[in-house]
Order: C-alpha cells, then sequence, then structure tokens
C-alpha cells in the first residue's frame, strides 16, 4: 500500500463527504476507494471512519489524524511542486469554480489563455450560481461576486462591478404609453421586473443619485422590485431580457453584447447601482498550491488591467 497515496484518497473522502463522490473524481469505483482507506486504517490499527448506509463520521482517531493527514499531503504537494522549477512547469489538475454567466463570458477566455500558456496542467471548471462548498467539492481557486460571508476560506479582492437596470426594446415599446418608462427607481413599483434570487439583496434594488438625477447626488434609493419570474439562474435571466418579458439588474458584462447591439436599453442610467466586489477565494490548506496561485495571479492581472470585468 502507498500510505501516502491512501492517505490522500482519505483527505478527499471526508472533504466530499462519500467513497462515491471521489470513485468519481479518480474515475475508479467506490469499491476500491473503500480498500484505500480500510488498509490505511489496518496499517494505523485505528478505525478512522464510522460508516453507516447514508453517511460518514470520523472517530475520534480519524478526527485527529484527518487534521494532520491534509496538513501533509498539502505539504507533499507542495514540495513535488516546487521541484517544477518556471510557471511553464507547471501541472497537474486545477478545479476552479464560478458562477454561470461569468465563467461563460468573462472566465473562459482567461482559462483558455492560461491551459496555453502551461499545457502541462488540467482544469475542471465548475460553474454554479449557486454558493457551493469549496472545501467539499475540492475547489483550488473559486470567482465570487459581492460581499463575501465570514468563513476561514482566503479572499482576494481583485475588480469590481457594476449592475445595469436593462430592458430589450420590445418591452420598451409595450410600455412607453402606460405605465411609461422610469424616471426615477420608485417607477419601477408598476413594472415587471425580473429577479435574480443568488443576489444577496433578491428583491431590493438599490440605486445612488449621480450627477444628472432629480434627486440630489449621493442619495441612496432602495426599491422592493416585483414581477411573474424569479430564479437562481444568470442564463435565465439573460433569457428572459432578450425575451422581453421584464426589466433586468445585471451586471453590465451579462448583456453588454446585445447591448452593444442596441437590443436592450438601459433605463435610469443617471442611478448608479453599488459596486460589487470580485474576489478571488480559495480554501486555506491550498494557501501552498502553485498551481492556484499561478492561475489566480493570471486572472487578478486581467481583470485588474483588462476592461472592467463589471
Amino acid at each position: 500500500m502507498d500510505k501516502l497515496h491512501a492517505m490522500g484518497i482519505f483527505v478527499r473522502v471526508v472533504e466530499a463527504g462519500s467513497f462515491s463522490a471521489v470513485a468519481h473524481e479518480l474515475n475508479t469505483t467506490q469499491s476500491a476507494i473503500s480498500k484505500q482507506v480500510a488498509a490505511l486504517e489496518q496499517a494505523l490499527g485505528a478505525r478512522l471512519l464510522q460508516r453507516t448506509t447514508r453517511s460518514l463520521a470520523l472517530t475520534d482517531e480519524g478526527g485527529r489524524y484527518f487534521t494532520e493527514a491534509r496538513r501533509l499531503v498539502a505539504e507533499v504537494r507542495e514540495a513535488e511542486a516546487e521541484l517544477r522549477k518556471g510557471e511553464q512547469q507547471l501541472a497537474g489538475l486545477l478545479r476552479v469554480a464560478a458562477s454561470v454567466g461569468f465563467g461563460r463570458l468573462k472566465l473562459m477566455p482567461l482559462v483558455q489563455s492560461f491551459l496555453a500558456a502551461h499545457p502541462d496542467v488540467k482544469i475542471d471548471l465548475r460553474l454554479s450560481d449557486g454558493m457551493i462548498d469549496l472545501v467539499e467539492q475540492g475547489i483550488d481557486v473559486a470567482v465570487r461576486l459581492g460581499e463575501l460571508p465570514d468563513s476561514g476560506l482566503l479572499a482576494r479582492k481583485v475588480s469590481g462591478t457594476r449592475r445595469v437596470l436593462l430592458a430589450h426594446r420590445s418591452y420598451v415599446r409595450r410600455v412607453a404609453r402606460q405605465p411609461g418608462l422610469p424616471r426615477v427607481p420608485q417607477d419601477l413599483l408598476a413594472h415587471n421586473c425580473i429577479v435574480y434570487t443568488e443576489q444577496a439583496t433578491r428583491h431590493v434594488w438599490n440605486f445612488t443619485a449621480g450627477p444628472g438625477a432629480v434627486e440630489a447626488p449621493g442619495t441612496v434609493q432602495p426599491v422592493q422590485v416585483s414581477g411573474n419570474l424569479q430564479t437562481n439562474s444568470s442564463e435565465v435571466i439573460r433569457s428572459a431580457a432578450l425575451s422581453g418579458m421584464g426589466i433586468v439588474y445585471v451586471p453590465d458584462w451579462l448583456l453588454d453584447e446585445e447591448f452593444a447591439r442596441g437590443e436592450l436599453q438601459q433605463l435610469l442610467p443617471d442611478w448608479q447601482a453599488p459596486l460589487l466586489p470580485v474576489h478571488l477565494v480559495s480554501p486555506p490548506e491550498r494557501r501552498h498550491s502553485a498551481k492556484a496561485r499561478a492561475f489566480a495571479d493570471h486572472v487578478a492581472k486581467a481583470l485588474a488591467t483588462g476592461p472592467s470585468p463589471a
């Protein structure tokens, strides 16, 4: 038995919460993963996991061993990475997570350029508009928009993004007379607003008066909007906006191509949305990962120096 290999499998089983998830990751069978953990327990002379038909739980000995094992596995992997001198020699699998819209429209070009520069790296890109558990999913680097909750994750602010209020030209024509286009945020109460439920504020859309607004500059005006559709999917938001269903409040990169073609009209241009920070986030045990650092630096540089990611 390769004890270090078995130790790494044990760590991933605990992080993922199941043998089957790790088997899927490693393209092997659940039985093979279970045998590795059992062999490790036999070698150590201690039961590490309590197994039931529905769940896994660490024993007291397993809990103590897991803490040290995770540290040792990370240190060995880092030592191996340090042997590869220079960024061009980075190699191995890197798990990256982002929201669907940001991942498809903004992150994919950066993934492509990173892989072109580091041909020995493989990226597993996980896109989800929900808040996934980075440790459980084995994520090395995640891109998250908005304020971060308190956690033990390592976070690095790299940029910011603003939302814009948009409606398709067909919706604009339909409401031009009744109820009329919104001129101040409170006018949105008379409109069909498509709500993105993964945003922390959800139905409350916040605006700040700019120089051209009827209110004094800096005036903050929150509006509790409503409509006949709410969704946790940025792709559904895109579809709803482009089909003229209602007004959307989205990061300006989500529909920038369609806006540039004149399909969409910006509403309340004299009112600004709060800036949403863009963070790169990693679990603490990934702090020494050379691949994760290189990828994070690549993304941070692009977002900080390129066109507004937001």
